[in-house]
């Protein structure tokens, strides 16, 4: 074979090997194999302010996921709309597993039913992960509130609806949709504030006297309990709260009110299964942390575990649930 036959030949085997390699890595890449690249970060964007229940927890987790990964994962916070802001975002990203987010209903589950809100999001945008816990709503009032119980409160806004502000993180978030739960089943109309930031906006300003009642979730008032910051009247649970021992239910006190904050995590709608795999795993694994676990609990914050496809089925009926009492948030503001 001449040389310059030996050169063309050598020549076309490289360029071969090299689109074969290049055809492989591509493949490699797509399929989400070789997810998460190492020195490359993972954004886990909260929806609502640093400081608040949905921020704590993906903290917790965050140094869990990093472990089991093997990469960085920053938590980024960005708050406002109650939520829709970070949810958009979230749902706007490549779905490639760099980016996930913290998700918490009902504002996740709401925001795009109502054509008012004009969310750019169904529930189909987003791939469930996990669901991390359920977190029971609550009313409380100043400790040197004239009102010692939950009837009294009741009883006092019945006879002088919207006497009494009360603050919610948001249009149409968890504690909007208990105000709304409550008025509907007891007659007590309360004048809702909404804090589009989230729970610690709204603590602030329940702490400065700004609103009378705080409607919130166990784990926003745990502190403020112990503290003698705030007086928790009642919870929106069937049971009391093994952080409240002392506070009586709302069924306890007549009152048929369930309500309450569900809370994961997602990322974009359409990740590779192998990527999707990895990032359940990682969450499972970081969610039922024994310490993990353990600071939930001394947070109030009860670990409710359930795998991507479990957190989706609920997410659908939640969907299904909230359409029903839409009008009753919708009515208002």
């Amino acid at each position: 074979m001449s040389r310059n036959k030996v050169t063309a030949a050598l020549a076309a085997a490289a360029l071969l090997a090299l689109t074969g390699c290049g055809a492989n890595a591509g493949a490699s890449s797509a399929s989400g194999n070789d997810f998460p690249k190492k020195g490359k970060t993972i954004d886990l964007i909260v929806a609502f302010s640093s400081g608040g229940a949905v921020d704590t927890a993906a903290r917790l987790v965050q140094p869990v996921l990093e472990k089991e990964l093997g990469t960085n994962v920053e938590v980024i916070n960005k708050p406002g709309a109650g939520g829709q802001i970070g949810y958009t975002q979230l749902t706007g990203a490549k779905p490639d597993g760099y980016t996930i987010g913290a998700t918490g209903s009902p504002s996740v589950v709401v925001s795009p039913l109502d054509p008012a809100r004009g969310a750019k999001y169904t529930r189909s945008s987003f791939q469930p992960l996990g669901r991390q816990v359920i977190d029971p709503a609550v009313i409380a009032v100043q400790p040197d509130s004239p009102y010692k119980t939950l009837k009294e409160l009741l009883d006092a806004v019945k006879a002088k609806p919207k006497s009494l502000t009360a603050s919610t993180t948001g249009l149409q978030t968890g504690e909007h949709f208990a105000l709304a739960q409550i008025q509907e089943t007891t007659g007590a109309e309360f004048a809702p504030v909404h804090f589009s930031e989230g729970a610690s906006q709204a603590t602030t300003a329940f702490l400065g006297k700004h609103v009378d009642v705080l409607v919130a979730n166990v784990s926003d008032v745990t502190d403020l309990t112990k503290q003698n910051k705030a007086r928790v009247l009642g919870i929106m649970t069937a049971e009391r709260s093994p952080s409240l021992p002392d506070v009586p239910t709302f069924k306890e006190s007549g009152y048929e009110v369930e309500a309450g904050t569900a809370r994961g995590y997602s990322a974009p709608a359409g990740l590779p299964d192998a990527v999707a795999k990895k990032l359940e795993a990682a969450f499972q694994k970081a969610i039922e942390d024994p310490e993990v676990v353990k600071k939930m609990n001394d947070l109030g914050l009860q670990t409710s575990y359930l795998s991507g496809k479990d957190y989706e089925t609920f997410w659908a009926g939640q969907e299904a649930d909230f359409k029903k009492v839409l009008p009753l948030v919708q009515k208002k503001d």
